[in-house]
This record gives structure tokens, sequence and C-alpha cells, in this order.
């Protein structure tokens, strides 16, 4: 199935139909959005949203092991943690590994959550701003705003910026997660700074390779100018929520290796 095989409201219908199935609480389990799920407070949901969004990357099974494993050394209670650690609690963490994501990174991280919280008001100010209609400039500010402590340079590459053309996808999803608010379940919808209308699709490998399939991507690599181009395409089907497709996409490509 490709795009000259479908009219532009075949497509609509298509994506559509493969939304309404994904988008159920039985995707959750076997998604790294299930590790947030696990809490009920604000403040928890999004520090295990966002550290399990940045170690989103890999065989899936181990994403969800090694996110269970951050929560479990954090107490299970991710908030009170990041507010009241000191530095030896953080020593644990010393051997935390998730691919090229270390214990150093790891720790930064940490110390980064406790600097955003304590003196920027939380991860959701960050996304706040008078750049808000440009999701690059926002992520930008968020990535400046998160390593202004002082930090391991190599923890910088755990942090995408679209200003060097990454798709910054993980903080793609980890947007979608905070941000819509559907009623279905699955994304948690408590972030009120950006309308879903502003969020821009989350783009990796599978979904990629499907939205090319399906004519609503023609540029070749998976950088921030797939990604503008994609969510255009999707913002056509639905403008004020264009993101829902990530259901749609990622289904089609993980799922039913369409």
């Amino acid at each position: 199935m490709t795009d000259n095989l479908l009219t532009k409201e075949e497509l609509r219908e298509f994506l559509e139909v493969k939304y309404d199935f994904y988008n159920c609480p039985g995707f959750i389990e076997d998604d790294p959005i299930s590790i947030p799920h696990n809490f009920s407070r604000k403040e928890d949901i999004e520090i295990s949203g966002f550290l399990t969004a940045t170690i989103a990357w890999g065989n899936r099974k181990m994403i969800l092991r090694n996110a269970n494993r951050l929560m479990q050394m954090m107490d299970k209670v991710p908030y009170d943690f990041i507010l009241n650690f000191t530095e030896n609690d953080l020593k644990p963490f010393d051997s935390f590994v998730h691919r090229t994501f270390n214990g150093t990174d790891c720790k930064y991280f940490l110390k980064a959550m406790k600097f955003i919280y304590t003196e920027k008001g939380g991860l959701e100010a960050l996304f706040a701003g008078d750049v808000q209609d440009d999701m690059k400039e926002l992520i930008s500010q968020f990535r400046s705003l998160f390593f202004e402590p002082e930090h391991p340079a190599r923890t910088e590459k755990h942090v995408a910026n679209p200003m060097k053309g990454s798709s910054a996808k993980r903080i793609n999803m980890f947007l979608r997660w905070m941000v819509r608010d559907d009623g279905r379940g699955v994304d948690f919808g408590i972030w009120n700074s950006i309308e879903p209308s502003q969020l821009y699709c989350p783009l990796d490998v599978h979904s990629g390779n499907i939205a090319r399939r399906l004519g609503l991507l023609t540029r070749k690599q998976n950088d921030w100018k797939a990604v503008s181009e994609l969510t255009e395409s999707l913002r056509i089907f639905d403008k004020n929520d264009p993101v829902k497709y990530d259901f749609s996409l990622f289904g089609l490509g993980v799922n039913e290796k369409f």
C-alpha cells in the first residue's frame, strides 16, 4: 500500500483506524510509557517519564528493565528522591548503564532534575516561554537550561539538539506523553503549557519507513527536517492533534511489520 493507491480521505481513514486500534490501555504494558503509569503524582510522572524517554532506544525489554531498575534505585518515589538526595545517595548510580548512557550521565541527569525542580519551577516550566510556537526553539531552550549547571561534556549527547538537525525523537515522544489528553488512558495530558497542535511527531526508523510508504514523508534522512515534513503531512488530517497518528505509524511498523 502506497500513497498513489490511496486518496487523501482513504489515507486519513486508514490512519484513524490504526490510531483507534493502538491507542488503548492494552498498548501500555510493553511500551516505555508503562513506567510513568506506575505513578499518580504529576512530578513523579514527569520525572519517571523523562528519565525513561531518555533511555528509550534499543531493545524494548532492555529499556523497560533498566527504567524499572532506575525507579527502584530511586525508592520508587522519584520526586521525593530528586528533592532530597545527597551525594552519598548517588553512589549506587555509578553502576547504572543503558547502552551508552552510563553512571556519569545518570548522576548528572538526577542533579539536573534537582536543579530544575528547586530553581526553575519544574520540567513543565522549562517548556514554557516566548518560543512556544516553534518546537525546534522550545526544545533548544529546554536543552540550554538543562545543561546550565556544570556538567560532563559527554552527557550532552544524551539530550537531542534539533538545532544541529537531530530528530529529537525521545523528547518529542516525552512531550506527547505529557501533553496529549484524549481520554483513552495512554498519554497523560498533565501539561497545559503546550497545545497538542504544537507537538511534532516522534520519528524513528520504523515510523519513518511507514510514513514514506504511505507518502507522508519524502525526505530520506530521519532528521528534524523530516520531522517537520511528516508533522505537516499529519496536520492535514488533524490540525489540532496531528501526533495522535504516532500510534498508527508505530503500530504499523513495530507490531504489523507493514
